[in-house]
């Protein structure tokens, strides 16, 4: 008879025995031996929340991630060059009920800075009348008591620290709406002239496919420019203020080229890319009389720009009959839009004289685009929106839940574009799922839950998650993790993804 494992007791008086062992080791030396078995992914616990994503999730304390980078140096860089530009605007007061008011915000700024250095526990947001207080505050309650800047996810505290600078001045009475990075933001368009004159020269006047072309040459030539302007707009996220700081012109100018050189050149660079799959659907809008196509944006500046010459295409072309953009409700992630950066875009396009150097023919093709652009908002054709939600903790994995009303409206869109990485991020709850996990699998309750929209996601690659290259995308995620370290953060690749819009037969997630 085999040996049997032992409890540790004697079976006779009941006294514990040194000498019986407490466990028996088989030798399995006769049996199959193990094979290397790959997991698809890591299993989905069957309960998601925040501090417990679908896949593990990124930690300022994992030390090979971004996210470690982000925590330990980026946001107190970004945080004290924020501190800087409101000291420069303190400096150039005169009243002292404002100077006083600026100063004690800038003594907030400075706690921000002590607990982000010195990994403070998370506590709650005060109340300073904003809409999104209450879902902050019960996020934190619910799922991050005793949680620090530093082992809650990065995505949480990377939002929770934007939150708590907008808090600096929310609680103030003259400063409510203060920008530490608007001077960054307006800045940084001033120094893209080469790439914003690119555009305007060439969309000012209305555009027209030639009437000599067959129909069939006529709609590939639409094609073409779909695809290519869809790259334009994609690849106008490359300047990203929160990252790129201290960018010189030259620097700019690279990443900013929008020739269809640069292009072509490029579009090898989008590993997960659904473009054709996104013209299929956006050419059915027009044979529906036109649809609703919404943008939720990311940067301000260049990238705007960019987003608006794709929409004024999707208009003038007649893709869709109307544009919604979504932006920020205040300043967030240093360059995030907000409706202060909306009106002073198209306002220096038609008024300003931000770019000294500038020829008469570029300056009246930019006044042209932007007097256009001006009117469209007029007619109701664009419709520029903000809603609490965008500036929470919250993944859009709960969009539908805590934002019903925001769900509901998105729900009758046509299709609804995330522009840039931190909406990416959102989406696809930011954790470490594999290179090959489909994106309506990564996006759960965006393609799963009725009345769903069609989604697409246009990404440049600026942090660790990546999903959506397909059945070899593990393998290629791996093959540039040899040959390329830091690929992911680089801004050198990118993903069009777009969801199938159809919630019935997608995998749903508890």
């Amino acid at each position: 008879m085999a040996p049997v494992a032992t409890n540790g007791t004697n079976g006779v008086d009941g006294q514990s025995s040194a000498n019986v062992a407490s466990r028996v080791t088989l030798h399995l030396g006769h049996l199959p031996s193990k094979k290397d078995i790959k997991a698809q992914w890591p299993r989905t616990p069957t309960r998601v929340d925040p501090n417990n994503p679908p896949w593990p999730a990124y930690r300022g304390y994992h030390e090979y991630s971004f996210a470690h980078a982000t925590m330990q140096s980026r946001l107190p860089t970004i945080l004290g060059k924020a501190i800087e530009d409101a000291i420069r605007t303190l400096n150039e007061q005169s009243a002292e009920e404002r100077v006083v008011d600026l100063a004690q915000c800038i003594d907030r700024m400075g706690d921000l800075m002590t607990d982000l250095s010195g990994n403070a526990k998370l506590r709650p947001i005060i109340d300073d009348d904003e809409a999104d207080v209450a879902l902050w505050n019960k996020e934190i309650a619910k799922f991050f008591q005793g949680k620090d800047f530093m082992n809650a996810p990065w995505l949480f505290a990377e939002a929770y620290k934007y939150r708590r600078l907008h808090e600096a001045f929310s609680v103030s009475k003259f400063w409510k709406d203060y920008d530490v990075f608007y001077r960054q933001k307006c800045d940084t368009f001033s120094r893209s002239a080469d790439a914003v004159f690119e555009l305007s020269l060439r969309f000012a006047e209305p555009f027209k496919i030639s009437e000599e072309l067959s129909p069939s040459e006529r709609s590939e030539a639409e094609r073409l420019m779909f695809l290519e302007l869809t790259q334009v707009c994609l690849w106008g996220n490359s300047t990203d203020l929160s990252l790129l700081i201290n960018m010189s012109e030259e620097q700019i100018k690279t990443l900013q080229s929008t020739g269809g050189d640069s292009l072509a050149a490029t579009e090898k660079n989008i590993l997960g890319n659904h473009m054709n799959k996104l013209w299929e659907h956006v050419k059915t809008l027009r044979e529906k009389t036109g649809g609703r196509v919404d943008f939720v944006l990311d940067n301000a500046g260049f990238e705007l720009y960019c987003d608006c010459v794709y929409a004024d295409f999707l208009i003038q072309s007649g893709l869709a009959t109307q544009i919604r953009f979504h932006g920020k409700r205040y300043p967030w992630f240093v360059s995030d839009v907000t409706k202060k950066d909306w009106e002073w875009l198209l306002n220096t396009m038609v008024y300003g004289q931000l770019f000294p150097k500038a020829s008469d023919e570029e300056m009246e093709s930019l006044r042209r685009l932007g007097a256009r652009w001006k009117q469209y908002e007029k007619e109701g054709k664009w419709v520029y929106e903000q809603h609490p939600f965008w500036c929470t903790g919250y993944t859009f994995w709960d969009l539908h839940s805590e934002a019903p009303d925001l769900f509901l409206h998105l729900s009758r869109s046509d299709l609804v574009i995330f522009k840039g990485d931190l909406n990416h991020r959102k989406l696809t709850y930011d954790c470490a799922a594999p290179a090959s996990t489909p994106f309506d699998v990564a996006i759960g309750p965006m393609a799963s839950s009725a009345g769903a929209p069609v989604i697409a996601s246009l990404r440049t690659i600026k942090s660790d998650v990546v999903v959506g290259l397909g059945p070899e995308g593990d393998e290629i995620a791996e093959k540039l993790d040899k040959e390329e370290p830091g690929w992911k953060i680089s801004g050198k690749y990118a993903v069009v993804l777009l969801s199938d819009g159809r919630p019935g037969e997608k995998v749903r997630f508890a």
